[in-house]
């Protein structure tokens, strides 16, 4: 046996392991831990981009409509073209709430009816075999 090797016993040698997968163990929980970190911060900073894209493009829809109406005042008094404009907005939302509600009520019953047919259906497979 080589000078440079220390000769252990079982226990000793079990306990080096055991030893050695607790601080494994510990090594790959920060690990995964430093990993969970950064894709939170990640995420963090995307969700605030995001949001801010979102309000900046709601600046750039009021700036459009306001661009509209002000074009409308050309051919129309002022207090006209803004109402047309209000009219306009009003049937665009009227539009998307008639949509949204039938949506709504497509997903209100939100029971899986095919796969409770097809679980009623094996059942009664299962009890005829």
């Amino acid at each position: 046996m080589p000078a440079t090797e220390r000769s252990w016993g079982l226990g000793a040698a079990a306990r080096h392991a055991a030893e050695h997968a607790r601080s494994l163990a510990r090594s790959e929980l920060q690990l995964a831990l430093s990993e969970l970190k950064q894709k939170a911060a990640a995420l963090g900073v995307g969700i605030g981009l995001a949001l801010t894209a979102a309000l900046l493009a709601a600046f750039v829809l009021a700036f459009l409509l306001a661009a509209g109406a002000a074009a409308l005042t050309l051919v129309l008094p002022v207090w006209a073209a803004l109402l047309a404009m209000a009219g306009v907005l009003l049937v665009l939302a009227g539009g998307l709430g008639i949509v949204a509600a039938v949506l709504l009520r497509k997903g209100a019953n939100p029971v899986p009816e095919q796969a409770l047919e097809e679980a009623r259906l094996t059942a009664e497979a299962l009890r005829g075999a």
